[in-house]
């Protein structure tokens, strides 16, 4: 049992109603379950396989999903820049390894599972890239038409080919996203086809699942600290939801300090808890190698503040170099291969223990939202050409100095 309510009036929509905001006062909505009546422990969750529908009873659909096994992605130990940073417990969950490569799979699973449940016939989305792509992979296992809006010459590579080779209607528009977010939206409300991005309360259910399989991998235990890269702001807020939901369920008794991590050509949320200001004034010309994080107005401004504000978490912003240092540390250091805005929230963790931000002890899992070949281009920009040689031993050795 669930409804949709406004966070900003309190008003509730049915859970058949295809909304995605309040239509009293135009704030967003969430999805609020009856958790009184959730008759679920933790230990049978564990009994189940690691992924987004081990935790079913806290997500809305009700029949059979659209999945592909997304979620269980990895928790790794990054031991290497743990011990230069001097933390001994620093961690990475790799959302790169969902299905599609990254994060936004756990958001459309229940997204276009949902579509189905409401009646919807088609999916539409803008995107900075990996959400164009999700929606596509998606799609195709539903069986029904995706169309996506992205900003012209401004996604990476990989992203735009898998919405292109799971069959999406792909167009590109003369604008950034948030105009194409505005050109979208417009449509579906116009046209009765089924917005998925951010903004659907539904897409959040599927992401804050992260938080969840972190603790699991934790043991069940907390950690201090959750720091995630921020653009439309839907992931950390998710996040925290869920993780409201399970001190409700009284399965956690404390929050992590919820930290976002933006790039410094792009970076709303960080000013307004800088300056803490009450609202997210958007940045009109936002600029950013990391074009997943790209975003001048977040979707979910208002749920973001809420998130770090009450976690007493913090936010901080980084620039592309220290994004990209870092994409290289983790994929030379620790063998994980990341998209630039990924390795923002590992930058961030670096800047924020140099500042005396972030205390040494704590235990600290970043979100690295996306795979390396997400955005091919910007790694072949980083590294030496392939080294030629003849194809004799001889010209091999020399090569390689031996």
């Amino acid at each position: 049992m669930f409804d949709l309510v406004c966070i900003g009036c309190g008003a509730t929509y049915r859970s058949d109603a295809v909304i995605y905001s309040c239509s009293k006062c135009g704030h967003l909505l969430e999805v609020r379950y009856d958790l009184a009546n959730i008759n679920i422990t933790r230990k049978e969750w564990q009994k189940r396989p690691l992924s987004v529908w081990r935790y079913h009873e806290l997500l809305p659909v009700s029949g059979s999903p659209v999945t592909l096994y997304e979620g269980g992605t990895p928790l790794y130990h990054l031991k290497r820049i743990g011990e230069e940073l001097g933390i001994k417990e620093l961690y990475a969950k790799h959302e790169g390894m969902n299905p599609s490569g990254s994060f936004k799979d756990r958001g459309m699973t229940v997204g276009v599972s949902m579509a189905l449940q409401l009646g919807m016939k088609s999916v539409a989305c803008a995107s900075t890239g990996n959400t164009s792509a999700s929606l596509a992979v998606y799609g195709a296992k539903a069986g029904i038409p995706v169309i996506v809006l992205l900003p012209s010459g401004k996604v990476a590579l990989g992203k735009v080919a898998q919405a292109l080779m799971h069959g999406a209607k792909v167009i590109s528009i003369h604008g950034n996203f948030d105009r194409a977010l505005e050109m979208v939206r417009d449509l579906c409300e116009k046209k009765g086809i089924y917005l998925l991005n951010s903004v659907n309360p539904y897409r959040l259910e599927g992401q804050k699942t992260i938080g969840f399989e972190t603790i699991d991998q934790l043991d069940g235990e907390v950690p201090d600290r959750m720091i995630l890269p921020v653009g439309n702001a839907g992931n950390i807020s998710a996040v925290y939801k869920g993780l409201i939901e399970l001190t409700e369920l009284g399965f956690v008794d404390h929050m992590p300090m919820m930290t976002g991590i933006q790039a410094e050509g792009s970076q709303p949320v960080v000013k307004a808890i800088k300056e803490n200001l009450p609202e997210v004034i958007p940045e009109a010309s936002p600029e950013t190698i990391a074009t997943a994080i790209r975003i001048g107005a977040p979707v979910n401004a208002e749920k973001v503040l809420n998130a770090i504000r009450m976690s007493k978490g913090t936010a901080d912003s980084v620039t592309d170099d220290e994004i990209l240092a870092m994409q290289r540390a983790l994929a030379q250091k620790e063998g994980i291969g990341v998209e630039p805005a990924s390795a923002a929230s590992v930058a961030g963790v670096k800047k924020l223990v140099e500042a005396g931000v972030i205390d040494r002890d704590e235990r600290i899992v970043c979100v690295v939202t996306g795979h390396l070949l997400k955005d091919p281009e910007t790694v072949i920009k980083q590294c030496a050409p392939p080294i030629e040689c003849e194809a004799t031993l001889e010209s091999l050795l020399a090569a390689l100095h031996l």
